[in-house]
């Protein structure tokens, strides 16, 4: 009995303040998840892998190291996540109106402004690269980049991407906001539904990733994935497994995600000036991808005759579904008669093309570099 509480004060006296404010992320993360609603399948398990790696001598460490290795090292995870993903991807709106795939890329903006000012923070280029792809918003594609171009800020770099994903109800509208007038935001948009054939669907992801894959190699096995499952979702003879990769499968790879970043997060690595500068700039490339899409739809409203409500520009980055469905929740605050969800979806989905291949474009370009 003497050993257990001699082994007892051992542990509590082990337990230094960094793990302390571990411990409080972890919680935030966690009160996010249930009470605010966003994103649980992704921030729960973040926040409670915080908090069980924090522990003193913790046990789950090694665990969740074995799973780190075997899922996010060699990429698995987020190339698995990217099949379920494309399953519930309708490229529907997108191809009811293709120039929507402009906006798509005019929200990449904030990556490249990002890797700049990273370069001037002083870190190494393929560090600078890794940490610009978190504006993308894009978990999986932020992974894997960070992994092949061999950034030793991967762990900072996968909770930035996971976190402003999931935090995008509370960091887009404010962006939205502060670059559109009342007017703008007003402006309606009818929805002009157009006969998408069967045939155009099927083709579509197909032609995708041959094309994406001559223009950016590095690119191939994340479009690839993607468009896979979106092949799924579209061929209409394998419904089953469709609906298996938009739930089970990615929902099973998002735990799996969720708890295994947390490994990245021990406070002794985690809480660092380098760590905390990442999220800043994460942070940074997070708004300014928001507000290239937006200013990309002013400058189109300027020619145009027919107006764009350039709130829409904001769903280019590749928060599929949560920004479509923040700017629609937008549009409708302001009118409650205007419905601009296909449209915000169309922009969403092309925003998921576009991040993937400015991903495979900084591989491509740094990939020597590594």
């Amino acid at each position: 009995m003497a050993d257990f509480f001699q082994s007892l004060l051992g542990n509590v006296t082990n337990v230094t303040w960094q793990m302390a404010v571990m411990w409080a992320v972890g919680a935030l993360l966690i009160y996010l998840a249930i009470k605010k609603d966003m994103e649980p399948s992704l921030l729960l398990p973040m926040g409670f892998g915080a908090i069980l790696v924090n522990l003193p001598l913790s046990g789950a460490v090694e665990t969740l190291t074995t799973l780190f290795n075997a899922g996010i090292a060699n990429e698995l995870f987020p190339l698995i996540l990217f099949i379920g993903i494309g399953a519930m991807c309708d490229f529907g709106p997108l191809l009811n109106d293709p120039k929507l795939m402009l906006f798509g890329a005019a929200a990449q903006f904030g990556i490249f402004f990002t890797l700049s000012m990273a370069r001037l923070f002083g870190f190494e280029l393929v560090d600078a690269a890794s940490i610009a792809v978190i504006g993308a918003a894009d978990g999986p594609t932020s992974i894997v980049v960070a992994q092949q171009l061999g950034s030793k800020y991967l762990g900072a770099i996968m909770v930035a991407a996971y976190s402003y994903m999931a935090l995008v109800p509370i960091v887009q509208p404010p962006v939205i906001r502060l670059l559109t007038t009342k007017k703008e935001r007003l402006i309606r948009m009818p929805y002009e539904q157009k006969n998408v054939s069967k045939t155009t669907r099927i083709l579509f992801p197909i032609i995708v990733t041959m094309v994406v894959g001559i223009i950016a190699p590095g690119a191939v096995a994340l479009i690839g994935f993607l468009m896979f499952g979106n092949l799924l979702r579209e061929c209409g003879v394998l419904d089953s497994l469709s609906d298996t990769a938009q739930h089970v499968l990615a929902n099973l790879i998002t735990l799996f995600l969720g708890l295994t970043i947390a490994v990245r997060m021990q406070a002794a690595e985690f809480l660092t000036p380098d760590t905390l500068l990442i999220l800043a700039l994460g942070l940074v490339a997070f708004v300014f991808d928001t507000a290239g899409g937006v200013v990309f739809a002013k400058l189109i409203n300027l020619f145009a005759k027919k107006k764009i409500n350039p709130m829409i520009g904001a769903c280019g980055i590749s928060a599929f579904p949560m920004s479509s469905r923040v700017v629609h929740k937008m549009g409708l605050k302001e009118d409650p008669q205007n419905f601009l969800l296909m449209h915000t979806v169309g922009v969403n989905v092309s925003g998921q093309i576009a991040s993937v291949i400015a991903g495979g474009l900084i591989l491509s370009f740094f990939a020597g570099l590594a």
